[in-house]
């Protein structure tokens, strides 16, 4: 039975798809119109199962190793990059693959690849495991890079005295932890290079500052994103660290645990980069079937980046 009780939600924007997930997805979906059914994708393309899902259903097919690829089909490579060794040993095997790495992801291979060979020992700032920092530091040999996931990590990061160093960073990471590991690097290495822009990509930025504009106001904030995907988790942290405590990533309105809702008057909603608008709106409809609800809409900027095509599916 519906509750008359009036629910505010507000919404943070920006929300969701990024210029990056947009274009990845375009990827895939220009792929299969152009080659037809099967196109090969090496990981998920993006991190979210309802995106993901939706593209299987039409002919993509999704593996973890391109030993899974038939010889004669085309593969693409995921919005989160990829070591050099994977595109090249597709060349070695003949396919045809597309590369959906988020420009912004690229960038950081370019800055990394740049460190490499001015002689400068290059420094990560990511989640070791994650496919963005796997594919950053597969950018070059193996022990060139090294990972710093936390301010104390660098703190006690050991190099001789002097030695010519940069940093880079995923670009999907909370902007004020990065904040304070940048800080700490600088004080244990006042030689250190940064980037001439900064990593953290401008959707994560932007995220991160609308649910920081609404986190105070809110009783509850939920993040529709997938359990996997960086800058959905950060998005929870931030909303809980800037004044909401009760704050939730859902990947869906059925995983709604509605009876959280007793104290609930002001509801926050965002979502990370690679979640559609359209759980967004699902979400909101259940909500209309519990409460009353009133939409705030709360803007912190617009976002009109947008990405070109591949030359390969370029029209």
């Amino acid at each position: 039975m519906k509750n008359e009780r009036v629910l505010t939600i507000h919404l943070a924007a920006p929300r969701g798809f990024c210029a990056g997930v947009d274009r990845a997805i375009q990827i895939v979906e220009e792929a299969l119109i152009k080659f037809g059914a099967p196109v090969y994708v090496r990981h998920e393309i993006v991190h979210n199962k309802y995106v993901v899902d939706g593209l299987r259903d039409k002919g993509a097919v999704f593996v973890d190793t391109l030993d899974e690829v038939p010889d004669g089909v085309p593969v693409i490579f995921s919005a989160h990059g990829v070591p050099k060794s994977v595109p090249a040993k597709a060349a070695a095997r003949g396919l045809t693959h597309i590369d959906a790495t988020c420009p912004l992801v690229s960038k950081v291979h370019r800055e990394a690849e740049r460190h490499y060979r001015e002689g400068n020992r290059i420094i990560l700032i990511g989640h070791a495991g994650h496919p963005e920092v796997v594919g950053t530091m597969g950018q070059l040999p193996d022990g060139e890079v090294i990972l710093i996931e936390n301010e104390a990590q660098a703190q006690t990061i050991d190099l001789p005295e002097g030695t010519p160093c940069g940093y880079v960073t995923q670009t999907t990471l909370s902007v004020d932890d990065t904040a304070g590991i940048v800080a700490a690097l600088k004080e244990r290495l006042p030689q250190i290079q940064a980037p001439g822009k900064d990593d953290i990509c401008y959707a994560t930025t932007n995220r991160q500052n609308a649910v920081k504009s609404i986190a105070e106001k809110c009783d509850m904030i939920m993040v529709l994103g997938a359990p996997n995907s960086s800058n959905s988790k950060r998005l929870v942290e931030v909303a809980s660290r800037n004044g909401c405590k009760k704050s939730m990533l859902v990947q869906r309105a059925s995983d709604i645990d509605w009876t959280a809702f007793d104290d609930v008057e002001h509801l926050g909603l965002s979502a990370g980069a690679s979640a559609p608008e359209i759980l967004v709106e699902e979400v909101i409809d259940a909500c209309r079937e519990h409460f009353t609800v009133r939409i705030e809409f709360d803007t912190v900027t617009e976002e009109r980046t947008r990405f070109k095509l591949p030359a390969e599916l370029a029209s």
